[in-house]
C-alpha cells in the first residue's frame, strides 16, 4: 500500500504540470485580454482611450509578453512563494480573495456532504430491505423529485416561500450587516441561520441520487448467495446486512468521492448565484468574464489539485471497504 501511495504521488506531479498548462493557455489563447474588457468598459461609459494607453495599460498589467512567459511567471511564484498572482479585475493578490472564499465554500459543501450522508444511507438501505413498501416508495417518489427539480429552481422557490410568507431574505450568508464585519459570536449566529437554505437546496439532489444508487445496491447484494448463507447460519438480520453487502453497496458512493472535492471549490456557480452565497463560484464566473487569468487560472488549478486528490483518497477508501480490492 505504501509504495501505491508513492506512485500515485510522483504521478500527481507531471499531471498537475500537464493540467495547469492547459488551463492556462485554455484561458489566455482566446483573442482578446483583460486589457481589452477594461479599454471596452471605458469607452462604453464615455471615455476616450488612446492606443498608446491601451498599449501602456498591457505592459502595466505584463500582458504584452508570450503566454508562455506570463504562465512561467505563474507556475513558478505557485511552486517557489505560494503567491497564485494578481487579480486585474479587483486590484488585489489572488491569494486575499481566493482563500476566504475556499473557508465559506469547504464549509456550505461540507455542511451539504453531512445532509446527505445523514439523510440518504438509511434510507437506501431501509428502502431496499422493506422493498415495495410505503416507505420504499415514499423514498422512491423523493428520488425521482429530487433529480427532476434543478437545484437554482429549487432555490428561487425557496427563497420566495421564506420572503412571501414569513417575511425574511435567505439570500447570501451573511445579513447585510455582517457581510464585511469582523469575526464574532452574533456573526456566527448570523451565519448559521443563514446556512440552512444553501444546505437544502445543494444536498437536495445529491440526498435523493444517493438514495438510488444505495438501494439499488444493496437490492442487488442482497439476493446473492453470501448472504442467503449468513441468514440460514444465524447472523442476526442487521449483521447480516451491515456487515458485507452495505460495505459493497457503497463502492459506487466512495468511488465518486473525487467530486465533492470538486464540488468544494466550484461551490454549485448556478445556485450560488442565484442565492448570492460567498463562495467560490460567483468569483470564478465574474474571473472568467473578465478574463481575469490568474484569478480564474488559480480557480481551475483549485480543481484539478482537488480532482488528483480526491481520486487517490477514493481509491484508498475503496481498497479499506471493499475486501476483494487490494493494491500491492
Amino acid at each position: 500500500m505504501t509504495s501505491y501511495i508513492a506512485r500515485r504521488l510522483l504521478y500527481m506531479i507531471p499531471t498537475l504540470i500537464a493540467v495547469s498548462l492547459l488551463a492556462f493557455a485554455v484561458i489566455t489563447l482566446p483573442p482578446g485580454d483583460y486589457a481589452d474588457t477594461y479599454v471596452l468598459a471605458a469607452r462604453q461609459s464615455g471615455q476616450v482611450v488612446t492606443p498608446e494607453e491601451e498599449a501602456r495599460i498591457r505592459a502595466f498589467y505584463k500582458l504584452d509578453r508570450p503566454w508562455i512567459a506570463q504562465y512561467w511567471d505563474w507556475a513558478s511564484g505557485i511552486v517557489t512563494r505560494g503567491d497564485f498572482g494578481f487579480s486585474f479585475q479587483w486590484d488585489l493578490p489572488v491569494n486575499e480573495l481566493i482563500w476566504p472564499r475556499l473557508a465559506m465554500t469547504f464549509v456550505v459543501s461540507f455542511s451539504s456532504l453531512l445532509l446527505v450522508w445523514i439523510v440518504a444511507i438509511p434510507v437506501g438501505v431501509y428502502s431496499a430491505v422493506r422493498q415495495y413498501s410505503l416507505g420504499d416508495m415514499l423514498a422512491t417518489i423523493f428520488g425521482f423529485l429530487g433529480l427532476a427539480i434543478p437545484n437554482f429552481l429549487f432555490a428561487l422557490v425557496l427563497m420566495y416561500v421564506s420572503f412571501r410568507y414569513f417575511g425574511t431574505s435567505v439570500g447570501g450568508l451573511f445579513s447585510p450587516e455582517y457581510v464585511n464585519a469582523p469575526w464574532s459570536l452574533a456573526k456566527l449566529g448570523d451565519f448559521l441561520g443563514k446556512l440552512w437554505l444553501p444546505m437544502v437546496v445543494l444536498g437536495t439532489a445529491g440526498t435523493a441520487g444517493l438514495i438510488r444508487v444505495v438501494r439499488a445496491n444493496l437490492l442487488d447484494e442482497l439476493k446473492k448467495p453470501y448472504v442467503v448463507t449468513a441468514r440460514a447460519k444465524g447472523l442476526r438480520e442487521r449483521d447480516a446486512i451491515r456487515r458485507y453487502p452495505l460495505r459493497i453497496a457503497l463502492n459506487p458512493f466512495v468511488s465518486s468521492l473525487n467530486d465533492v472535492f470538486v464540488q468544494m471549490v466550484s461551490g454549485a456557480t448556478i445556485v450560488s448565484v442565484v442565492l448570492s452565497l460567498q463562495t467560490t463560484g460567483p468569483l470564478l464566473l465574474e474571473a472568467l468574464r473578465a478574463e481575469d487569468m490568474y484569478l480564474a487560472g488559480s480557480f481551475v488549478m483549485m480543481l484539478s489539485v482537488l480532482t488528483v486528490v480526491g481520486t487517490l483518497v477514493s481509491d484508498l477508501l475503496l481498497a479499506w471497504l471493499d475486501p476483494r480490492i487490494r493494491y500491492r
